[in-house]
């Protein structure tokens, strides 16, 4: 069966959805379009911006959503999934190529998203670090010890795929867990280029501007299954889906398990559809010993 994944904010790059907007009347229409949306002109910083312009949240959320789902509306007719995810923000990517989301509901909401949360980064400052090589039990229970000695948020964030685990909070208990960490075998524990601590507790403020949005946006039923990421279970009742959308910002993002469970329900074919390899290389190492499985980028 054919799933399709959406990626998160981290996969940006300067030039990105440029050869789209070239090459497919369609694709130059959404991102005029969406340049009308938003009142400020990102195609031009997707295209030759720079990378500082670009890591701005308000500019990269929308950006990472624009070029997948543009590059799902390219396909035309051979973008026929039976199953859909994406990792955090792509999950909102998944939702609008479904047909769950309007396209300019959609960006819409993409933008209250990006704007809330620098809000709440600003409130709050936070921090994230990738933990390679240690079992999520392992870091689920670290994180747990340095919340009660310290009185600090730090959380498990992103289930990425096995051995790869994202923590996320204060700056100084992420830093304590990491520390912490490495003493118990973790082979690196990587502070990540991000203003906050998203998908922790600490996103609170950014979830209930986020609820808002969402309460007065219309949701259709989805053209498949989207699986989404706080159970990382299969859903297509738009009132479910609005639920699940509202919790995400301050809950895990139990990628591995959703994979998992992507695979169980029949998934065979993966197409990671938006900018970068990041998902491939999660899938990969999710499915590993597999042999049924095969992930690539659009058109490969």
């Amino acid at each position: 069966m054919k799933a399709f994944v959406f990626p998160g904010q981290g996969s940006q790059f300067v030039g990105m959805g440029k050869d789209l907007y070239e090459n497919h009347p369609i694709a130059k229409q959404h991102f005029d379009l969406a340049d009308k949306i938003l009142g400020f002109k990102i195609t031009e910083i997707m295209f030759s911006g720079t990378d500082e312009e670009l890591k701005q949240t308000k500019v990269t959320q929308p950006a990472v959503f624009l070029h997948s789902v543009i590059s799902a509306l390219c396909l035309g007719q051979e973008f026929a999934p039976e199953m859909v995810a994406g990792h955090s923000l792509g999950e909102l990517s998944a939702l609008t190529a479904t047909r769950c989301l309007s396209f300019e509901d959609g960006l819409k909401l993409v933008a209250a998203r990006a704007k809330a949360m620098q809000k709440a980064c600003e409130a709050a400052p936070g921090a994230m670090a990738a933990i390679i090589a240690l079992p999520d039990e392992k870091v689920e229970a670290i994180c747990e010890e340095v919340s009660q000695e310290t009185g600090m948020v730090v959380v498990p964030a992103n289930y990425n795929c096995p051995g790869q685990l994202v923590i996320s909070g204060k700056q100084e208990a992420v830093e304590a867990a990491c520390a912490k960490l490495k003493e118990n075998g973790a082979k690196r524990a990587l502070l990540l280029p991000v203003g906050g601590a998203f998908h922790s507790p600490l996103m609170q403020p950014a979830k209930e501007e986020l609820e808002a949005a969402i309460a007065v946006t219309e949701f259709q039923k989805p053209i498949c299954p989207v699986y989404q990421n706080v159970d990382a279970l299969a859903h297509t009742d738009p009132e479910e889906i609005k639920a699940n959308l509202i919790k995400q910002l301050t809950a895990s993002v139990l990628w591995t398990q959703e994979v998992q469970n992507m695979v169980n329900a029949g998934a065979t074919d993966f197409t990671e559809c938006g900018p970068g390899k990041a998902l491939q290389g999660m899938i990969a190492k999710i499915c590993k010993g597999n042999a049924e499985v095969t992930v690539h980028g659009v058109g490969e």
